[in-house]
């Protein structure tokens, strides 16, 4: 692909993208890979990304060749439903959320069918199967054009919204579509599983950055004894599991230390959940790190450390990037051996996976790891020959670009 934007082609074809997780500014901590991936097909469309606003962001601003207009969905204070941990998350934590649900769909929804009507939209692109698929597969019976689009689902939307009503939309969003993505192939076998018409949906990741941004760097030295978590502090991230193994691995290696990077609903209760377990002088929590920051992290490791588990909402990793960041920089990985895992490991998953929920395995296996530093490295240095082929940014804009400009050739 060239890297000259669309947008200095008048006649470059449209692209509308539905999103609810988006960054509210440059160097936002909040998950970016809506927009990652959105500003590497402006070489091929002009994009405008539809997404909620939030308090601190502005309305309409172009970043990264991307036009971006945040709707408003209630008054600044309360636009609290999608950040902070994510919209399933967020309505778990504080119930009076709910009320926010309507007023966020109806709002996207018109702002959806006015740039349609506006400015020509030639296909859309959404990410998430509820309520942006939805949005873009009720828009074909609204008045004016009938917009091709494609849907992607993250994992959330597909394993955590369960019922038969939402169920019923899913198989109505994936047959309306011109086209469907999940991130993982185990993905798949829900979509099955709901009768969503699984043969219709390919598997189709997110990327990430393993030519510059998340790379070795040599001339970092690797920790011995830091342990390091990124991510949500939620409930399928599985910290709190890594928190209980903790006092096993401090027994076996005192000088062990672990870094949390994240933010998100739990925190209280998992730093309270340190200091019941006095672990204060082992673990420090960073809160919110830029993206930018993420590298120096995942090279100075000695272990990266995701336990991921299922919620009891029925929620897990669709795929987990974070990990694969983290195999970009060398880093040696022990992760929770969750379905859409095999994604990401291959034949090196046996090694690296363990039920987070078993505490005394899990510091089993982050023990083992820390008392063989040079067998987890090569293990690291493979994984991130393959990773490389699978989920670089380049291979993953490329098969999107090819697979929305079909489905907009095809109206």
């Amino acid at each position: 692909m060239t890297k000259e934007a669309a947008t200095d082609h008048p006649h470059a074809p449209v692209l509308l993208v539905l999103a609810s997780t988006y960054p509210r500014w440059p160097g936002d901590p909040e998950p970016g890979f809506v927009h990652e991936l959105s500003k590497r097909l402006t070489d091929r469309f002009r994009v405008v990304a539809l997404v909620p606003h939030a308090p601190g962001a502005k309305r309409h601003e172009t970043m990264d060749g991307v036009e971006i207009v945040r709707y408003r969905y209630a008054p600044q204070r309360l636009q609290t439903l999608v950040n902070d941990g994510g919209i399933v998350s967020n309505l778990r934590k504080k119930k009076w959320r709910f009320l926010l649900v309507p007023s966020f769909v109806l709002g996207q929804a018109w702002a959806a069918w006015r740039l349609v009507r506006e400015q020509r939209i030639d296909v859309v692109h959404a990410h998430w199967l509820l309520p942006q698929g939805l949005i873009a597969a009720l828009m074909q019976w609204l008045p004016g054009r009938r917009v091709p689009f494609v849907v992607t689902s993250h994992g959330a939307d597909l394993y955590a919204l369960r019922g038969r009503a939402l169920d019923t939309m899913k198989r109505f969003v994936i047959g309306r579509a011109a086209a469907a993505t999940v991130v993982s192939r185990a993905m798949l076998g829900r979509l099955d599983a709901i009768g969503a018409g699984a043969a219709k949906a390919s598997v189709l990741s997110m990327g990430v950055d393993l030519t510059q941004r998340f790379a070795p760097d040599p001339s970092m030295l690797r920790s011995d004894r830091e342990l390091l978590f990124v991510g949500r502090l939620v409930e399928k991230k599985g910290l709190r599991h890594l928190l209980d193994a903790m006092p096993a691995v401090l027994r076996a290696h005192p000088d062990t230390r672990l870094v949390v990077a994240g933010f998100g609903p739990e925190e209280r209760a998992l730093r309270e959940q340190v200091c019941t377990l006095g672990l204060g002088h082992a673990v420090r929590f960073l809160g919110a790190v830029p993206q930018a920051d993420l590298p120096s992290l995942y090279r100075r490791a000695a272990l990266f450390v995701a336990p991921f588990v299922r919620a009891e909402s029925g929620d897990e990793e669709g795929l987990g990037l974070v990990l694969v960041e983290a195999i970009g920089c060398g880093c040696p990985i022990v992760v929770g051996n969750v379905a859409a895992m095999e994604e990401v490991f291959g034949a090196e998953l046996p090694a690296a996976a363990v039920d987070a929920r078993d505490a005394p395995a899990l510091a089993a296996r982050i023990i083992a790891a820390l008392d063989n530093p040079e067998v987890s490295r090569e293990s690291a240095a493979r994984l991130r020959e393959t990773v490389v082929e699978r989920f670089d940014w380049e291979r993953i804009a490329d098969a999107y670009a090819r697979l929305l400009t079909r489905a907009g050739g095809a109206a």
